[in-house]
C-alpha cells in the first residue's frame, strides 16, 4: 500500500511543470511531506493534483515577491546610477560652463578692449580742437589746395601731404575723408613723433596678449580701427627704419600682423600722410626708404605756408575772433584797423596754429567790442632773413638764397641741430626748409662738398 502511494506520489510529475519552483510547488511540498511521514498514505494521484492545483497560487505569490524585491533593488540602483550619471553630468558641465564663461570673459575684455579703442578715436575725431573746424580763406594758393582736394577726395588712392607745421595738413586730410567713399566710416589719426619707437608698431598694428611686459590682453591697432575707412600718419617722417618696413608691407600687401601675432589681418585702409620735412632729401640721406617714399607720394598735396596767403588773414582773424569770443561770453564786433594791417605784415613763422593763439590771447584780454591786437605779441619775427613778399626787388631774394647758401656751407648742409643752419640764420627749421624749397636751393651739394673736403684731405 506504501508502495502504491508512494509510487502515486512519484508519478505526480506533470504538476511540476506548472510550478515556478519545485522546491515550494505543490508536488515537491507532497513528496518531501511523505518521505518524512506527515503525509496520510490514502492520498490518491487525483487528490495530489487536487493539492497541487490548491499550492500553485502560492507559489507564485512567493515567487512574485522576490521577484518584486529584486525589481526593486533594480530600481534603486538605477535610481543610484542615475543620481551618479547626473553627479557627473552636473560635474562636467560645470567644468564646462566654467570653460565657457572664461572665455566669454576674454571675449567680454575683447569687446571692451575694442570698444575703448573705438571710442577713443571718436572722440579724437569729434573733440578735436586743435587747428580749426572748418576751412577758412580764398586766396589763390588755398584754391588750388581745394581743387586738388576735390579730385582726390572721391579715390582710394593714398595722398602725401606736405608743409609747415600748423598749415593745417590734418585738416585737409579730414576735408579728403569727407568728401570720400569713407566718409560713413572712421577718421583715425596718429601723431608718429608722438609715439616713443618702441611703442609705435603696437599703436599701429596692435598686440596680442603677453607680447610684451604689460600687454595683459589683446589690443587693436589704429589700422584695424580704420578698417574700411582713412588713416591719417602725421608727421610720417620721424618713424624708424623698422616701422617704415611695417608700414610698407602694410601698403603693400593690404594686411598687417599684430605685435605678437601669428598670422596676417586683412585691412582695408586708406593712408593719408602728412609730414613738415623734405622726404627728398631724407630719401637722399638714407634716413627714409625710398620705396616707401614712393608709396605714400601717389598723389602730393602742397599746403602753403600762412605768408604765402596774406588775403586770407582778415577772414580767419574774423573767425577766430568770434569762435573764441563765443565761448568766453564776450562780443567782438569789429577789429582795429591797425591789428589787421599788423597781422598782415608779420611772417607768421608758427603759420594759422600761431595765428589762433594770438587771436585767442586777445580775445581774453579784450576789454572793448573792436579787437586789438599787442605789438609785443608778434616780436618772434625771423630776425635772421629778409621778407620776401610780391612786389618786392628781387634783389632781396637773392640777398636770401646767399644767406642761406652761406650758412648751409657753414653747416655742411646740416638744417637742423644744434649746429644747422637754422640756428645760424635764427630762424625755425620749419621756416628754413620751406625758403630752400622756394629758392629750390640743393642741400645735397653742400653735404657732398663737406665730404669731397674731408676726401680730399684724407692721406694717401
Amino acid at each position: 500500500m506504501r508502495q502504491e502511494s508512494g509510487e502515486s506520489v512519484g508519478s505526480a510529475e506533470p504538476a511540476t511543470a506548472v510550478a515556478p519552483s519545485r522546491a515550494i510547488s505543490g508536488d515537491g511540498l507532497i513528496e518531501k511531506l511523505a518521505r518524512n511521514g506527515t503525509v496520510s498514505p490514502v492520498l490518491t494521484p487525483s487528490r495530489i493534483s487536487l493539492l497541487t492545483l490548491l499550492a500553485l497560487p502560492a507559489a507564485v505569490s512567493v515567487e512574485n515577491a522576490r521577484l518584486r524585491a529584486d525589481l526593486e533593488r533594480a530600481r534603486a540602483d538605477l535610481a543610484e546610477s542615475r543620481r551618479l550619471a547626473a553627479a557627473v553630468i552636473d560635474a562636467v558641465a560645470a567644468r564646462g560652463s566654467r570653460e565657457a564663461f572664461e572665455t566669454a570673459g576674454d571675449e567680454i575684455r575683447a569687446l571692451t578692449e575694442q570698444l575703448r579703442s573705438e571710442n577713443i578715436a571718436l572722440r579724437e575725431e569729434v573733440d578735436k580742437t586743435s587747428m580749426f573746424e572748418e576751412i577758412v580763406g580764398a586766396s589763390a594758393p588755398l584754391r588750388a589746395v581745394l581743387s586738388q582736394v576735390s579730385k582726390v577726395a572721391p579715390t582710394h588712392s593714398t595722398v602725401l601731404i606736405t608743409g609747415e607745421t600748423g598749415t593745417g595738413k590734418e585738416l585737409v586730410a579730414r576735408a579728403i575723408h569727407k568728401r570720400s567713399p569713407r566718409s560713413p566710416h572712421a577718421f583715425v589719426a596718429v601723431n608718429c613723433a608722438a609715439i616713443p619707437p618702441s611703442l609705435i608698431a603696437s599703436e599701429l598694428f596692435g598686440h596680442e596678449r603677453g607680447a610684451f611686459t604689460g600687454a595683459v590682453q589683446r589690443r587693436q591697432g589704429r589700422f584695424e580701427l580704420a578698417d574700411r575707412g582713412t588713416l591719417f600718419l602725421d608727421e610720417v617722417g620721424e618713424l624708424s627704419a623698422e616701422t617704415q618696413m611695417l608700414l610698407l608691407r602694410a601698403l603693400q600687401e593690404r594686411e598687417i600682423e599684430r605685435v605678437g601675432g601669428n598670422g596676417p589681418i586683412r585691412v582695408d585702409v586708406r593712408v593719408i600722410a602728412a609730414t613738415n620735412r623734405d622726404l627728398n632729401a631724407a630719401v637722399a640721406d638714407g634716413s627714409f626708404r625710398a620705396d616707401l617714399f614712393y608709396r605714400l607720394n601717389v598723389f602730393p598735396l602742397d599746403v602753403p605756408p600762412l605768408r604765402e596767403r596774406r588775403m586770407d588773414i582778415p577772414l580767419l582773424v574774423e573767425y577766430f575772433a568770434h569762435r573764441y569770443a563765443r565761448r568766453a561770453g564776450k562780443r567782438i564786433r569789429g577789429i582795429a584797423r591797425d591789428t589787421l594791417c599788423r597781422l598782415q605784415s608779420y611772417e607768421w613763422p608758427g603759420n594759422i596754429r600761431e595765428l589762433q593763439n594770438v587771436v585767442e590771447r586777445a580775445v581774453i584780454v579784450c576789454e572793448s567790442h573792436t579787437l586789438s591786437i599787442d605789438e609785443r605779441w608778434l616780436s618772434g619775427r625771423p630776425v635772421g632773413l629778409p621778407i620776401v613778399a610780391s612786389g618786392y626787388p628781387n634783389a632781396l631774394a637773392v640777398g636770401e638764397r646767399a644767406a642761406i647758401e652761406a650758412a648751409l656751407a657753414e653747416s655742411k648742409g646740416r638744417v637742423a641741430g644744434p649746429f644747422g643752419a637754422a640756428l645760424r640764420l635764427g630762424v625755425p627749421p620749419s621756416t628754413l626748409e620751406s625758403k630752400i624749397k622756394t629758392l629750390r636751393i640743393d642741400k645735397r651739394c653742400f653735404k657732398s662738398v663737406s665730404r669731397a673736403g674731408r676726401d680730399g684731405a684724407r692721406p694717401n
